[in-house]
């Protein structure tokens, strides 16, 4: 978890209808993602690398 305050911002790959609502916030050393409806849920953090080849991965 995070002991910084992040400026975190809704996935625009997030349903309109507030399902499947995605946040993401960046620091310095990690990309950190979360649920935007449960904001004190864990976070899951992510090192430049790892989220890089997260965003270029096809299925």
């Amino acid at each position: 978890m995070s002991t910084t305050k992040l400026a975190w911002r809704k996935s625009s790959y997030s349903g309109s209808d507030g399902d499947s609502c995605v946040e993401v916030a960046a620091d310095t050393r990690r990309v950190h993602v979360r649920d935007s409806k449960v904001t004190r849920s864990p976070e899951l953090g992510f090192r430049q690398a790892q989220w890089d080849a997260f965003l270029t991965t096809r299925r």
